[in-house]
C-alpha cells in the first residue's frame, strides 16, 4: 500500500486514538498496568478474545481479567466480502479496540512474544511478563501473501485485490468496477483458511455486477481452487454447482496459485494432481485468497500440535496437555471451518467449560463443530450453509437453506453485523443452537 491509507481509514485511526484517550479511565494500558498477574488472561482481541473477555468479566470480575492485543482497530471482517463488491464501506467494518474491550478489563497493548505454560506465564514483545491462573488463547491466524511469488508487492498494481485484508479489500472493488474485457480470476489456496466460502462469494458478486453493468459477455470468469471439491458439504456444493452451470462460470479444481506477475497481468497456477505442471493465465482482474497459517508465536511452542495450531480438545476446547489453558477460534486445531459463527458457538461451550473448571468440576458441555457460511450468490441472495464436524447440515431454519434466499441475504448484510457488535462481542450470543431447537420443534 506504499504507506498510504484510505481517508476513511485515516479518520478511523484518528478516532481510535481520541477514543483511547477519552476512555483511559476505563482500560489500563500496558504501560500503566497495576499488576502482572490475572486470574484469567486472554490473548487476542479478535471476535473470540473479546467475547471471552466479556464472559470472563462476569465470572471473575473485570479487575481479574486482562486481554493482550496490539491493534487499535477491531474489524468485523465478514463484511469485507460486500466491501470488495462495492455494497458496503470499509470504514463501516472497523471500530476502536478500546470501544469493544469490556469496561474495567485491563488492555495490554502488546503482542504475545512467548508462552511458558509450565510457569503459567506469557511474555510480550514489550518485555512484560504476565502470569495467570487460566489462559484463553484467541490469536486468530496469519495471512501469508508472501508465499505467493510476486506478492504482496503486486498489490501496488491495479486489477488485483483481496478481501482478506483491510489494506487490499478496496482494491478488489477498484478492479471490479474498472473491468473492461478478459479473464476475471478468483483463487483458493492450498492451506486451511478462514471463511472458506469467501473466495467464491466474490466470484458470484462479480458475476452479478458485470451482468448489471452490461459487461458480462466480455468476461470469462474463472475460479481456480486447490480443493478437490467446490464446497466441503455436499448439500451446498450441489446447489453451488447448479449456480456455476447456470451462470457460465468456469471452475478448475486442484489449481493452486503460486505466482502473480502483476506488471504483466499474469497468474501462474500449479496443478496439484500433476506435480510440476503449471499454467499461466492472463487476467483483467484477479482476487487473491492468500495462504494462511497459525500464529508464528504458537508454532514450536509447548501449546501447538504438529501443524502449529493450538492443540485443544475438540469437545471442550481445553488444551490437551495444560488443563488451565483453553482455545477458541481460528488459532485452534478444531476440525471445523474457521468462521465468526463457529466462534460464537465455541464461546458458549468454552464459557461453560471454564465455569466448571473454576468450580473444580469436569466439563460437561460439548462443542459439535457448528459453523456457518452465508454463501453470498448475488447482491440480494444467500445460501446459508450451516454444518457440524461431520459435514452434516445443521440448519437453524425449517426451510431448505441450500436454496438462494433474499431473507438470508438481509441477515448477512444487516442483521449479522448488529448481532456481532452487540451480541457476540458482549458475550451474549453463543450461536443459534437454542433457536434451532425451537424452530425444529425440539427434533434437531
Amino acid at each position: 500500500m506504499a504507506g498510504q491509507l484510505h481517508p476513511q481509514l485515516l479518520l478511523s485511526r484518528q478516532y481510535c486514538r481520541v477514543f483511547s484517550v477519552i476512555n483511559s479511565h476505563i482500560h489500563t494500558s500496558s504501560g500503566l498496568a497495576s499488576k502482572d498477574h490475572y486470574k484469567v488472561l486472554v490473548l487476542g482481541g479478535g471476535s473470540g478474545g473479546i467475547a471471552m473477555a466479556a464472559r470472563m468479566k462476569r465470572k471473575v470480575g473485570a479487575k481479574n481479567v486482562a486481554i493482550v492485543e496490539p491493534s487499535e482497530v477491531h474489524y468485523y471482517q465478514p463484511i469485507w466480502t460486500l466491501v470488495g463488491a462495492g455494497s458496503k464501506s470499509v470504514a463501516s467494518s472497523g471500530r476502536p479496540t478500546a470501544s469493544v474491550i469490556p469496561s474495567g478489563v485491563t488492555w495490554v497493548k502488546s503482542k504475545v512474544a512467548e508462552f511458558d505454560p509450565e510457569d503459567n506465564t506469557v511474555h510480550t514483545d514489550s518485555g512484560k511478563k504476565i502470569s495467570y491462573d487460566y489462559l484463553i488463547v484467541a490469536l486468530g491466524l496469519e495471512l501469508h501473501y508472501e508465499k505467493i511469488k510476486g506478492l504482496p508487492e503486486g498489490f501496488e498494481h491495479p486489477k488485483i485485490g483481496s478481501n482478506y485484508s483491510v489494506k487490499t479489500v478496496e482494491k478488489t472493488w477498484n478492479a471490479l468496477k474498472n473491468f473492461k474485457e478478459g479473464n476475471a480470476l478468483f483463487t483458493f489456496p492450498n492451506t486451511p483458511i478462514k471463511c472458506a466460502g469467501a473466495p467464491q462469494k466474490i466470484m458470484y458478486l462479480s458475476d452479478a455486477f458485470l451482468r448489471k453493468t452490461g459487461k458480462r459477455s466480455k468476461a470469462n470468469i474463472i475460479y481456480n481452487t486447490s480443493l478437490p471439491v467446490l464446497f466441503g458439504v455436499k448439500k451446498y456444493a450441489d446447489a453451488l454447482w447448479e449456480i456455476v452451470k447456470k451462470r457460465d462460470l468456469n471452475v478448475n479444481l486442484r489449481h493452486n496459485l503460486i505466482e502473480v506477475r502483476a506488471d504483466k497481468q499474469e497468474a501462474v497456477f500449479e496443478n496439484l494432481d500433476k506435480p510440476g505442471e503449471t499454467e499461466v493465465y492472463k487476467y483483467e482482474m484477479i482476487h487473491v485468497t492468500p495462504p494462511m497459517g497459525p500464529p508464528a508465536v504458537l508454532k514450536g511452542s509447548l501449546l501447538d500440535d504438529e501443524a502449529g495450531w493450538l492443540n485443544v480438545n475438540k469437545s471442550t476446547l481445553q488444551h490437551k496437555t495444560y488443563a488451565n489453558v483453553f482455545g477458541i477460534g481460528d488459532c485452534t486445531n478444531l476440525p471445523t471451518s474457521k468462521t465468526a459463527a463457529a466462534v460464537a458457538a465455541q464461546s458458549a461451550v468454552l464459557d461453560r467449560t471454564v465455569s466448571r473448571i473454576l468450580k473444580k468440576q469436569t466439563p460437561d458441555k460439548t462443542y459439535d463443530g457448528y459453523t456457518s457460511c452465508p454463501l453470498v450468490t448475488s447482491y440480494n441472495t444467500v445460501i446459508l450453509a450451516e454444518f457440524d464436524y461431520d459435514g452434516q447440515p445443521l440448519e437453524t431454519f425449517p426451510v431448505d437453506q441450500s436454496k438462494e434466499s433474499r431473507v438470508m441475504y438481509h441477515m448477512k448484510a444487516d442483521v449479522m453485523p448488529h448481532l456481532y457488535w452487540h451480541g457476540l462481542l458482549k458475550g451474549l450470543w453463543g450461536g443459534p443452537g437454542p433457536y434451532r431447537t425451537i424452530m425444529h420443534m425440539g427434533m434437531k
